[in-house]
């Protein structure tokens, strides 16, 4: 069986790193992009079964990326992250079909749960 792929798309570097690191050695293919532009054009090259994807980045923002990966029939889950605690946010995110909504920072445990959820490995 092909193994997953997850695109993880934030223009913070060193967090893009760090989740890449942990899902590499869980056995997923990722791949990345640091802003809302490249994020959507990854996604079309690419068709990654999960994004992982930043609220606020520079050049479109993760509600863009949210609306046009969801756009699609086939689209691939999304996870959204964000350090804004608005109540609106999350409920747009929701609104326009975000699988899974994560307030930063948080656990990577809780990150790891959703995407075995979203995204299992294959045995």
């Amino acid at each position: 069986m092909a193994e997953k792929t997850i695109l993880i798309v934030d223009d913070d570097r060193d967090l893009v790193l760090g989740l890449k690191t942990v899902l590499e050695t869980k056995g997923y293919r990722i791949i990345t992009a640091y802003d809302g532009a490249a994020g959507l054009t990854v996604a079309v090259a690419e068709s990654p079964d999960l994004v992982i994807v930043d609220m606020m980045m520079p050049k479109k923002s993760g509600f863009i990326v949210l609306e046009g990966l969801k756009s699609k029939t086939a689209g691939p889950k999304v996870i959204m992250m964000t350090a804004n605690e608005g109540a609106r946010h999350r409920a747009y995110a929701e609104m326009l079909g975000v699988d899974d909504y994560l307030r930063k920072p948080f656990a990577m445990d809780k990150l790891l749960e959703s995407v075995a959820k979203w995204c299992p490995v294959p045995d």
